[in-house]
Order: structure tokens, then sequence, then C-alpha cells
């Protein structure tokens, strides 16, 4: 049983171990549970999955009254798992952070079910902390996390990345997308559903783009594209692509001389693996400001820039076309951050899984 969700940060995690799991071994079943009207409620079933949804929700730290529903709902919740286990019968439990994964790995560790969480950022999520002593192995992205569970069940795997994300070429890529080879390639991406300061920046910068020359590949995200799409026609800039979604990460990130992006788990993971320099604007909307913790690890090996989402507007993409004509630099950031990356995480998660299974 694997529990969790509520963005891509959490989702493509369980959806990788899941693979591994499967493929390791064939005939084995996985069932997702999540939270009704959330992400992986989509997600997870066009992976291939089940998933059974729950009616719980974050509680509001600001008004304590609006929690008294909550609360109510967290309770139905756990009865709902409850059941789910005594149908399902997992071996084990595995947590990957999200609203769900709190109810249902508090109660298969009730049940006697072993729970395996997978803590993806450099601070430990709300969830995976309450978690911490339910829990017979942490498998973590990153050193230093005895600062939230104990040393001797932490597990250093890094966090699995998407499937298939080292496949793509660049000569396929400029294919692709209509792009040059003898151009820099700027991606732009804001997480599963868009960043609105990485959007604005753009935005007030469109011009300069047109001008340097420079290759843009922009995701939007969804809610804004739009709006995005209008002002980019203003400057009818033939080196620039916008796009809501790309379904080809591969190919976008094969093509791509330089990123910016968020700092969240997966966009970190990946960027390491594939040695990838970027500009990174960490959210401030998240908890415990744990993008800001998850790109000063890559800052303070080199291995990335950091802008402040406040200072963003004003120099993110100033920043960019500096760094995108400083060959020398592009190429330490590169070298910088393949040393961190983990590899094979996914299969090696599932194998801790495995030795729960058979202890």
């Amino acid at each position: 049983m694997i529990s969790g969700g509520g963005t891509g940060g959490h989702i493509f995690p369980a959806v990788s171990i899941a693979n591994a799991l499967r493929e390791m071994h064939p005939s084995c079943e996985i069932l997702f549970v999540g939270a009704l009207g959330r992400m992986e409620m989509e997600r997870v079933p066009a992976a291939g999955y089940d998933i059974i949804g729950l009616p719980v929700q974050g509680f509001d730290r600001k008004n304590l009254f609006r929690n008294i529903p909550i609360l109510w709902n967290l309770m139905k919740s756990m009865r709902k798992v409850r059941q789910v286990i005594k149908d399902f019968r997992p071996d084990v439990a595995i947590g990957v952070g999200g609203y769900a994964s709190g109810a249902a790995m508090k109660v298969a560790a009730r049940m006697g079910i072993p729970v395996l969480l997978q803590e993806q950022n450099g601070f430990a999520g709300v969830t995976n902390k309450l978690l911490k002593n339910d829990a017979a192995k942490i498998c973590v992205a990153y050193e230093g996390m005895e600062r939230f569970f104990p040393a001797e069940k932490i597990i250093l795997t890094g966090n699995p990345v998407r499937q298939n994300l080292t496949q793509g070429s660049r000569e396929e890529a400029y294919e692709h997308f209509s792009l040059s080879p003898e151009k820099k390639t700027l991606l732009i991406i804001g997480g599963s559903l868009g960043a609105r300061t990485i959007n604005n920046s753009v935005k007030k910068h469109l011009q300069q783009l047109a001008e340097s020359g420079v290759q843009v590949i922009w995701q939007t995200g969804k809610f804004y594209i739009d709006d995005c799409r209008a002002e980019a026609e203003k400057t009818a800039n033939p080196n620039l692509i916008v796009t809501d979604f790309v379904s080809r990460m591969d190919l976008a990130y094969a093509v791509a001389d330089l990123v910016i992006s968020r700092a969240g788990a997966s966009s970190i993971s990946e960027l390491c693996l594939l040695g990838k320099p970027s500009v990174l604007v960490p959210s401030p909307n998240v908890a415990e400001d744990h993008q800001t913790h998850n790109a000063m690890a890559l800052v303070r090996k080199n291995a990335a820039v950091l802008v402040k989402d406040a200072d963003a507007e004003n120099n993110l993409i100033a920043t960019a076309l500096d760094l995108l004509s400083n060959a020398e630099k592009l190429e330490e950031l590169s070298a910088n951050v393949l040393t961190l990356a983990e590899r094979n995480s996914a299969r090696r998660i599932a194998d801790e899984v495995m030795k729960l299974v058979k202890q």
C-alpha cells in the first residue's frame, strides 16, 4: 500500500517506487491511497495503478475553528483506511508525504503493518516528522536528516525521478522542438502547476529574451497559459515556445543549456541526475521554507545559482542570460551538480521494502 500525493513532488516518487516494485516482482499487488480531489486521483490511475480516495484535508494553522470539520474528515479517513487494510492486507505500507499519507501510515502502524517513509526534501515535511516513531525505515534524499528522524532508521537513497528522463538525445530534441543547435536554449519550468513569480519574471523581460537570440522553452502551467501566451504574442519572438505542459521532458532537458526552476525535491533530483546547470527560485509558499533548504544544498556545493522569489522579477532573466554567455561557469555548475546525483533511487527503496516483507 502506497500513500501520499497533493503535488507532483510526492506523486512522481510514489509511482517510481511502484514501478520498481512491479519490475522486481511482477506478481506483487499495489494499491494507492490518496486524498479526494487532489492530483493523485488522476495521475495514479493514468500510471496504471488503482487508488482509493480519502476525504482528508490539511489543517488550517491560522483559523483553528475551521479545523473542526477537518478533524471529522480525518476520523472518517482513518476508519476507511482500517477497512482498506483489512480487505487488501498489505505486507508493507509506504508513505511519501501529503495529507493522505498521515492517516494511512498511522493506521497501518497501529495494525502492525511495517511502515517505510520516503522524505524527498532537505527539510522534513510535517507529515513524515509526525510519523517518525511509527516508521521501521525512512528513506531520505539528503545527508544530515538526523535532525528530524532517528539515525538508526535513516537510509540515504536519493529521490526517485520520472522514468525515461535520461533517454532523450539532443539531436532528437532539436528536431522535436524545431530548434537550432547553433543557439543556446533556456528551459523555464515552474513545477507541475506552474509558478506565478517565474511567469511574471519572464513576462516582464520578454523583449530582453527576444533581443538575446536565446531559444526559450517556457512551461507556464495550466493556470497561467492564456495570459502568458497573450503576452508572448506581443513580441512575436520566433525563438520562444510557450506551453502549459511539456509532455517530453526528457527532450526538454536534453536540449537545455540552462534550466530555470522552482526548488522542489523532484526537480532538484532530476537536475542532479542529468547534470543540468540551473537557476533556482525557491517557492516561499511551502511548509517550513523547505525549497530554500533544497536549493542551498546545491548552492553550497557551487552546483546551482539561487535567485530569491522576491528578487526574481528584476533579476531572474538577467542572471540566466549572464550564465548562458559564460560557458566556463555552465560547465562548472554541470560538473558539480552531477556529483550530487543519487542513482537508482527507486530500485534502492524497493529493495528496502522487500527487506521489510522478508522480516
